[in-house]
Formats: C-alpha cells, structure tokens, sequence
C-alpha cells in the first residue's frame, strides 16, 4: 500500500465526505488516482462502510446501548472466531471484540428498552452453549463517540480559518 494511501484512509475516517477533489488536493495526487484508490480499496475490503455518526439525544429517540462482557469456554471444534460469528450475526449487535482480562468478549448492543436489552441478554446471548457466564453494563450517557464529541451544550470552539 502505497504512503499516500493510508494517509486517505485517514482523511475518509475523518471525513466521509470530503470531495475527491479535495482529497487529491490534500495529498498532492490527480483526482484520477484517487478515485482508483478509493475503488481498489472498497473493492479489497480495506474500506469496509462509510458511516454517519447521529447523535440521538439530540432527536429524543429512547435507543438503549449496552456493553456485555461475556466469558466463553472453548473447545476443539469451538474458538473464539466460531463465537464471535455467531454473536455477530445477531442485528441488534454493534461490536464483537475480543478483549484481555476477565471477560473474553465486549459485545456492544442496542436496544429499544431496557427490556429488550434483557431479553437479548438472556434469550441470544446466554443461550449459546459455549457462553458461561455475562455482565451487563447499561450505557447512561455518551460523551464522544467515534473521535465527535456528542456535548449538547458544546458549540464549536475552534478557531476561525482564513486563508
């Protein structure tokens, strides 16, 4: 992978939506190469999705996040991979990581209410032979979330730029 190349990476997971334009401008590159780069690496699997990060306190929408940390026991014919998968694959799941310490995954979910973070608990989760034992933690408030700051009172500090 070319230098350049991780520095767009960085530039789109900053900005999405940040023009070609600009992006050739940014790194000294024709539009040509970058459209070429930003093609190949979607195409490779580098880039896997473009998001929008939505502050949803801002609109009253009641979603409930969670962060489960779930200890497993493994087998021959069961490893970490294999559970991971199987966990992935439920919708409301927004995170499956494999994690040090006491719990052997961190799986982030959300949810409707309460409830529904409870019944995914103990009828998704807990229902997976190899899970032995999870621990629920509610989130009750997100500051920053993806390097964007969510404070509802926040307004933009920074400094104007003039050319």
């Amino acid at each position: 992978m070319e230098k350049f190349e991780i520095e767009l990476l960085k530039l789109l997971e900053e900005n999405a939506r940040v023009s070609y334009e600009e992006l050739s401008e940014a790194l000294g590159v024709s539009i040509e190469t970058v459209k070429e780069s930003i093609r190949r690496m979607e195409e490779d699997g580098v880039i896997l999705k473009y998001k929008a990060i939505v502050n949803w306190e801002k609109l009253q929408e009641d979603y409930v996040y969670a962060v489960i940390n779930v200890k497993v026991s493994l087998s021959r014919e069961k490893g970490y991979e294999d559970i991971a998968r199987r966990i992935a694959k439920f919708p409301e799941v927004h995170a499956v990581r494999l994690v040090s310490g006491e719990a052997d995954f961190q799986v982030v979910i959300r949810g409707k209410s309460l409830k529904d973070v409870a019944f995914f608990v103990a009828e998704k989760i807990s229902t997976i032979p190899e899970v032995r034992d999870t621990v629920t933690h509610f989130v009750l408030r997100t500051y920053k979330e993806e390097g964007v700051t969510l404070f509802a009172d926040e307004e933009d500090r920074r400094l104007a730029f003039v050319p």
